[in-house]
């Protein structure tokens, strides 16, 4: 028999059982699913001294009774931060797998390691079918939250399975990872100056005032710091070679969402600087769609990254100093522009149940690189036309290119516009550095 839970007593203990049952409850309207068992099933466990509920922790305490209880109110803290979040579930970010990636090291400060723990499990039972299939020992939520519900599986070239779960939910999942690490961290750090201030007769469990034991620690886990251009100017292809580099960057808020853990240092590919610490999620949404080196489709994200959140980009991807100086894009970032944004009007539409649709999806390839730019050409076109065509709307040199842009900037982000141009930065090299070949694996590349 479960507990029942009493709409009026926020502050009191409520037992694990009463507690999954409150968690589903509060969160029955949210837009990112939850499970049942959050408190009680894996990979929660309450006797590590808290259990994650989306990115917020909620301790444990072990009562006189020693059963096993939380504070509601922290429950329904959680439960309020997880209903603010709003999920868009065509904006998918890819998980996995991503062929040749190296793989990353077990961390005993992270039990969550949710991309791991999705891979692994996926790999294992041969896809979403299978996996949802609930199995004795197995997890079937991550933080709080039913992955499984969301998780989107494609196909290309008929052999090729990749799984892709919502940017939200994603953003989500690290924030939570990133909670995790810093609780247990502030938990080790308590322990070992208890350890050398009282005797060692109970190392891992504290008494409350009213009989209750706990092995949480107290008080606030520690906080993201904001990145203040701390690595401007600094080249990748040395900064990643330094040790410690990985765990300096996990302090930082990602440099464009700001509300994120920092995950990767995202660089210029064209020129070599680091442009700032990002979330995997961020790094996810700015990397190309290449269908080759010289060729890309242009996809829907780009909506944001040209419109809705246009600021915030290129202010990032001026970070670099190459890209600010000769106030352009790193060329695959230009040709999505020049398709999106300076080709729009040539795109021809369809009818469609709602007015008119726009035909096929757009790819703009080119010839030559940035390094000569006199013969370098971007040609945008259209595939997947639902008449069966399959046309060439323009053909852009890219001189003509990147003075578009340059026009385009000073009327759409005249702040960064301002901060650009050859006479703002003196002694950049007058070559273009060489592609700085990635080191984090297929479809894990840092644009």
């Amino acid at each position: 028999m479960s507990e029942r839970v009493m709409p009026g007593r926020t502050d009191g203990l409520i037992t694990l059982g009463a507690a999954d049952t409150l968690w589903v409850d509060l969160t029955a309207d949210s837009a990112v699913p939850t499970a049942s068992g959050a408190f009680t099933c894996s990979p929660a466990h309450a006797r590590v001294g808290y259990v994650l509920l989306g990115g917020h922790v909620v301790a444990t305490v072990r009562a006189s009774g020693g059963q096993w209880s939380v504070v509601e109110v922290e429950v329904r803290r959680a439960a309020a931060e997880l209903n603010a979040i709003g999920m868009d579930e065509q904006d998918l970010v890819r998980i996995g797998p991503f062929r040749g990636a190296p793989r990353q090291e077990c961390n005993e400060g992270t039990p969550l390691r949710w991309r791991q723990r999705i891979m692994g499990e996926l790999q294992e039972l041969g896809g979403p079918e299978r996996a949802a299939r609930r199995e004795v020992g197995r997890p079937y939520h991550l933080a709080g939250i039913d992955w499984r519900q969301i998780l989107v599986e494609q196909t290309r070239d008929g052999t090729q399975r990749t799984w892709w779960l919502p940017r939200a939910v994603v953003r989500l999942l690290d924030a939570a990872e990133h909670t995790e690490t810093q609780w247990v961290q502030a938990a080790r750090t308590r322990q070992a100056s208890a350890a050398v201030t009282e005797p060692p007769s109970h190392p891992r469990q504290a008494r409350a005032a009213d009989g209750r034991q706990t092995t949480s620690p107290e008080g606030p886990t520690a906080s993201l710091r904001p990145y203040n251009a701390e690595l401007e100017g600094q080249l990748y292809s040395v900064l990643s070679r330094k040790p410690g580099t990985s765990h300096r960057v996990a302090g930082w808020a990602c440099a464009v969402c700001r509300t994120a853990p920092a995950a990767v240092l995202d660089h210029c590919h064209e020129h070599g600087y680091i442009r700032a610490p990002v979330c995997q999620s961020c790094n996810t949404l700015e990397r190309p769609d290449h269908l080759y080196s010289n060729d890309i489709r242009v996809a829907n994200r780009y909506t944001r990254l040209f419109h809705t959140d246009t600021d915030d980009w290129l202010r990032h991807w001026h970070r670099c100093p190459g890209c600010r100086a000769r106030t352009t894009l790193p060329l695959p970032h230009l040709a999505a522009w020049t398709a999106h944004i300076a080709c729009r009007s040539l795109r021809p539409t369809h009818r469609a149940p709602r007015g008119r649709k726009p035909c096929g999806v757009l790819r703009v390839s080119w010839t030559g690189s940035q390094n000569a730019p006199r013969s370098c050409l971007l040609t945008v076109a259209v595939d997947f036309c639902p008449s069966g065509e399959h046309r060439v709307l323009a053909r852009v040199p890219y001189r003509e290119a990147a003075e578009r842009f340059r026009v385009w900037l000073a009327q759409t982000a005249p702040a960064v516009a301002t901060a650009a141009g050859p006479d703002r930065l003196d002694g950049l090299p007058a070559q273009s550095r060489p592609v700085i070949a990635d080191t984090s694996g297929e479809g894990l590349a840092l644009f």
